[in-house]
């Protein structure tokens, strides 16, 4: 079992449990149950692994935290300084039942907010088990979660800092000839080397695969003329993420429009990261690139929204989309990665992950925006 313990700084997680203790009662819930996942990392510093048996942290307002264990994977948590953070571990082996710790663990509450990742092979055995009302915990945790403190920045900083070192590699790998699949192996070798615990994802779009945003890999041979989007990411030891897309071409563009699109790219890009500072929305930063993409006569072919939150998880809160009023504020990161994509011939994204600071913005990842020129 992996459960992800990276560095663990005491006095913040302890800061942390007793917020999320604080945010509950604010929300109207007695309780927070948490099973493995980047909550229960961010709560104690291991995230864990969920298989069939059960391990929770149960965090009861006004009450000691509990963290509900297999015996035979207790060890996995062994990093975990449980006695300073004032978590009671309660084991239990096959054959007891793990839900009713949990149970005994909550004294009685009525209303509790499970993680929203729970398995639901134990959410419905916990609802057997403790009745009352459950809701999503992650409305609870995601107001912690989004604004960052300075160790989360730092660690934002060195995953950024780590996959700018792999884009700038790039040209040792990505060359006509080779597959988009062997190119992307050579990639996730580089994102471990360069300083990530693991490729979290790896996407190669070459050509018209391109034009598809969420295209991984494939074992299209790359052209002489190809733009290629390289879109790539992972985890550092602290258990933050890096998330970065440039792109590159092989030689001169098949298309003849490709640099006066990838113009209207550019600065669109430079235009939402220019209107990120606290005060301002979401949807006005959305807006801001959305905009001049429009203006372009390329509005339809902008598909997706203009980012979304990062640090645990590779996506979370806050997203950066229309619709969505969440004022800004010191410490919330996310990414700025407009794309045109145009189908059947090839697309284009750029993506830097920013974090919103008291004065303005800050951009962890700072590798140049052009479309780089590769050999053909």
């Amino acid at each position: 079992m992996s459960t992800h313990v990276g560095p663990i700084d005491v006095d913040a997680l302890r800061a942390r449990l007793d917020k999320a203790a604080g945010a509950a009662t604010t929300a109207g819930v007695d309780a927070l149950l948490i099973t493995p996942g980047s909550d229960l990392r961010y709560l104690i510093g291991a995230g864990g692994s969920s298989f069939e048996r059960l391990t929770c942290l149960v965090l009861p307002v006004g009450g000691t935290p509990v963290l509900v264990v297999p015996k035979l994977e207790q060890p996995g948590y062994a990093a975990v300084p449980t006695g300073e953070l004032g978590v009671e571990v309660a084991t239990w082996v096959d054959g007891e039942d793990p839900y009713a710790l949990v149970r005994r663990a909550l004294k009685g509450t009525d209303r509790v907010a499970v993680a929203d990742m729970m398995p639901a092979l134990h959410n419905l055995r916990l609802r057997d088990a403790i009745g009352g009302d459950q809701v999503l915990a992650g409305p609870v945790l995601r107001e912690l979660r989004m604004r960052k403190d300075a160790s989360e920045v730092e660690a934002l900083r060195k995953a950024g800092a780590a996959i700018d070192r792999v884009h700038a590699r790039i040209g040792e790998w990505l060359r006509p000839g080779r597959t988009e699949a062997e190119v992307g192996a050579d990639i996730a070798a580089a994102i471990v080397a360069e300083g990530h615990e693991l490729a979290e994802f790896v996407i190669v779009g070459s050509g018209p695969n391109g034009a598809s945003p969420h295209h991984s890999l494939s074992d299209r041979v790359i052209e002489a003329g190809d733009v290629v989007v390289v879109d790539i990411g992972g985890p550092v030891a602290e258990g933050y993420n890096s998330d970065s897309t440039r792109c590159y071409v092989l030689g001169e563009p098949r298309d003849k429009d490709v640099w006066e699109t990838y113009a209207v790219l550019q600065a669109a890009q430079q235009a939402a990261v220019d209107a990120v500072r606290p005060g301002v929305t979401c949807e006005s930063v959305d807006a801001a690139a959305r905009e001049v993409i429009a203006d372009a006569g390329f509005g339809e072919y902008f598909v997706h929204r203009t980012g979304h939150g990062i640090g645990l998880d590779v996506h979370e809160e806050p997203y950066i989309v229309g619709g969505n009023d969440l004022v800004l504020e010191a410490g919330m990161a996310f990414s700025v990665e407009p794309g045109i994509y145009l189908p059947g011939r090839w697309g284009a994204r750029i993506e830097d992950i920013v974090i919103a600071t008291d004065s303005g913005v800050e951009s962890v990842n700072n590798r140049p925006h052009d479309l780089v020129v590769l050999p053909a």
